[in-house]
């Protein structure tokens, strides 16, 4: 509902006009705990009353439950790999009628050309798409991205696009307690309104810093302990479930032993494939985790609904009661949260109908220009040994910072082996030539290499394998396609799922992308990679150098924990 329809809305509501109507439903009310048997009535995209209604349009819900349709509090669309259009039809049927979207993958590559993009390929969906714009592209001074974007370049979006919500996850929590100039200019510019956080471990004064210097939210808690102290300092915890970083049983564990308040506590999946959630859920499948850990079940819809509209300013998203959005989830069990009907600003929503498709700038499909990669670039000499080594957390986004005594071969050079393998991040955006050489220990792969232009926030090129000629093929490949995902084992490309649209996205078909899911993921398991996470999201977030202990970015190996470069 606009400003402009308020005279005929409240006309509609105190006339009980409606042209649409849910009857017999088992109404799921998050202001009270309650369940009432009623009718939603709907004038457009709006509800105008809930209790007795007839309509132009009726839908009987035989008394199944009717929720509020529920909120991802934090997403990157780019991170399914398709279009905004294909990502609606993925999470609809899932019960998910709002995002909020963080766009900082596609800004990290072509700056405020692919924030417009993404933007204006967003509009008109049945799907609400809100944004946060993106707060450190780079994510840090510490790597390459294709883009810099300043406090300036925000102006226009923040004045023209009334779908912009605040500032993104602020990733940089150094410079952020440390009062650096450049950020303090983008947090100022958002001064009393929404502002997401991504502080990982952050505690102590350090954290007093940061919420002191705007973000009010995070979704990097990995314990009980630090999702307490954060919810203590006023911060809004976001539990996140997506394909990598799910270990969040001992938080909502520790939710219900100390009866701990839920208000301040909302649902998002941050990175999740399209294939986990046709196969899992969305939001929907957080909140039957959580029921499952015991939250009542009202509660962990609360928390999926008004808990995120309250958080980020959304004064009528969240709720089914007069003057809410019309966007409404149908389900026969509140003890599995499995949605049957969907209905998304007044509509019930019908996956077979057309949906817009605005086209994206040519620009953005020819993104991937390293400069030339050989064998011998790829070489990492051993200058002592033991070597630091990147070690992969099980079910964790976090990497722990070990020392290994590694293999080294006749000439000198680092030679790996299925336990320890090496690893690359090429820069991608400029021809710079800079490329990360080190060690991973997880991976496991062996006789082959696992390549992908998606590597978090900057999104180089980052290779992993056990071998320099099969990393060198992968890197290749993905040069060949303009970017994606790739397999090689033995000289042979054993899958590789292009995604031309900034090396991150594809405009195929959902059906199309799934299947070069199940190929990569299949040929990447064929190499030994772990099966306790997906791998290729492990892979894409070992180059992100904003969560602990250790990563690899296009400069060389960075400990987080010292915000320092490793010899």
């Amino acid at each position: 509902m606009q400003a402009t329809d308020l005279s005929r809305m409240i006309l509609a509501a105190r006339d009980g006009e409606a042209t649409l109507v849910i009857k017999n439903a088992r109404v799921i009310n998050v202001f009270t705990n309650e369940i009432v048997d009623a009718d939603v009535a709907m004038n457009g995209d709006t509800i105008i009353g809930v209790g007795s209604f007839s309509g132009e349009h009726e839908y009987d819900a035989a008394g199944a439950y009717l929720a509020p349709g529920f909120i991802d509090a934090h997403v990157h669309i780019e991170s399914s790999m398709v279009t905004p259009a294909s990502f609606a039809r993925v999470i609809l049927p899932k019960g998910t009628t709002t995002i909020i979207a963080d766009p900082h993958e596609i800004a990290n590559v072509a700056g405020t050309v692919g924030l417009e993009s993404i933007y204006r390929q967003s509009a008109d969906l049945p799907l609400q798409v809100l944004f946060m714009l993106p707060s450190c592209v780079p994510s840090t001074p510490f790597e390459h991205s294709g883009a810099t974007l300043t406090a300036v370049d925000f102006i226009p979006f923040m004045q023209k696009k009334s779908r912009v919500l605040g500032l993104g996850e602020v990733m940089d929590y150094v410079s952020t307690v440390n009062a650096d100039p450049q950020l303090v200019e983008k947090l100022k510019l958002f001064f009393n309104r929404p502002v997401d956080g991504h502080a990982p471990l952050l505690s102590g004064r350090d954290l007093n810093a940061y919420c002191i210097a705007g973000p009010r939210t995070d979704h990097e808690c990995s314990n009980f302990a630090e999702l307490k102290e954060k919810l203590r300092n006023g911060m809004a915890i976001l539990i996140r479930i997506g394909s990598a970083a799910n270990g969040v049983q001992e938080m909502l564990d520790g939710i219900v032993s100390e009866h701990l308040p839920t208000d301040s506590i909302c649902f998002c999946t941050d990175d999740k494939h399209i294939e986990n959630i046709l196969r899992e859920g969305h939001i929907n499948y957080i909140i039957n985790a959580a029921i499952r850990s015991g939250i009542a079940p009202i509660e962990a819809i609360r928390m999926a609904t008004l808990n995120t509209a309250r958080a980020f300013g959304l004064p009528r998203t969240g709720a089914i009661a007069p003057g809410f959005r019309a966007d409404m989830v149908l389900f026969d069990s509140l003890a599995d949260v499995q949605p049957k009907a969907v209905f998304t600003c007044g509509t019930l929503y019908d996956p077979d109908a057309p949906i817009k498709v605005r086209p994206v700038p040519e620009e953005i499909y020819d993104t991937v220009h390293p400069a030339p990669v050989t064998l011998a670039s790829l070489r990492l000499p051993v200058k002592r040994n033991p070597m630091p080594v990147i070690q992969t957390v099980p079910h964790q986004l976090v990497t722990k910072r070990v020392e290994r005594t590694v293999p080294i071969g006749a000439d000198g050079f680092f030679a790996p082996n299925g336990s320890l393998n090496k690893l690359a991040v090429i820069e991608r955006h400029h021809a710079t030539g800079h490329i990360g050489l080190g060690i991973v220990e997880g991976l496991n792969i062996h006789g082959g290499a696992v390549a992908s232009t998606v590597a978090h926030d900057s999104h180089n090129i980052v290779v992993a394998g056990d071998n320099d000629a099969d990393m060198l093929c992968a890197v290749e490949t993905l040069i060949a396609c303009r970017g994606g995902y790739c397999v090689v084992a033995n000289g042979e490309v054993k899958a590789c799922l292009p995604l031309p649209i900034a090396g991150l996205m594809t405009d195929a078909p959902v059906e199309d992308v799934l299947g070069g899911q199940r190929t990569l993921l299949d040929a990447a398991h064929a190499l030994g990679c772990t099966d306790e996470a997906d791998p290729l999201v492990l892979l894409s977030f070992l180059a992100l150098p904003v969560i602990p202990e250790i990563r690899m970015t296009d400069v060389g190996l960075f400990d987080v924990t010292t915000m320092s470069f490793l010899d």
